[in-house]
């Protein structure tokens, strides 16, 4: 399993990433709250100390969670229960305390990663790949859309912005998540473009009521 860790302090990283190694896992060491929000996508798990230098690891965990459902192991020096209530209010998996037993570890990071596991198999649902709104139709294996049957040419990225609304049709969907999937990383990602290409999109469909902003949170097709 593939073990993203956040850990400034040099020692407890590298008795930590011996530890994964030699137990069958592939961590990967990062200093800071940014290289998280940058790499998430390469992890199966993380593990987050919140005493980061640049931002702290609470404030990572709430950006992580708007895009994010990356299972999550909180490893810090912070045993009070105010922290350890936001950090599992904010979406932790789980919240540990250090020092903390290595087999102790081990078996949460086992048991979070089974409960993902079986929750991600209990959602998993055929998603339509062919979805209308109106007469507005989105094929997601040809990347072709139709309105009132007619073709209407998108770039790449507006297909793409199109797409992540369309598998979710009439949900909605957040800015942060949007970014995060079309452009691979909401942290990074300039929300200008988003602002652009949705612009864009409206445009050549011309059916505003059917890509609709939420005020505040996002968008949603149809619905």
């Amino acid at each position: 399993m593939r073990v993203l860790l956040a850990e400034d302090d040099d020692g407890v990283a590298d008795a930590l990433t011996e530890a994964l190694y030699e137990h069958g896992h592939l961590p990967t060491r990062v200093r800071r709250g940014e290289e998280v929000l940058v790499r998430h996508r390469q992890a199966d798990l993380l593990l987050l100390d919140l005493g980061l230098p640049d931002l702290d690891g609470l404030e990572v965990l709430r950006k992580l969670r708007a895009v994010s459902g990356l299972p999550v192991v909180v490893l810090t020096a912070r045993g009070d229960e105010r922290s350890v209530v936001r950090g599992l209010r904010l979406g932790a998996d789980d919240y540990l305390v250090k020092p903390v037993r290595l087999a102790e570890l081990l078996a949460r990071i086992e048991a979070v990663t089974r409960r993902a596991t079986t929750a991600a198999a209990t959602a998993a649902a055929p998603v339509p790949r062919t979805v209308r709104a109106e007469d507005v139709e989105v094929d997601l294996d040809a990347r072709r859309v139709t309105v009132g049957g007619a073709e209407v040419r998108l770039t790449t990225k507006e297909f793409a912005v199109l797409a992540a609304l369309a598998a979710r049709a009439g949900t909605a969907v957040s800015r942060q998540q949007l970014m995060d999937e079309v452009w691979g990383d909401a942290y990074l990602a300039v929300s200008r473009s988003l602002d652009v290409h949705l612009t864009q999109l409206r445009a050549k469909i011309g059916r505003p009521e059917v890509l609709t902003t939420i005020r505040g949170f996002g968008y949603r097709f149809g619905g």
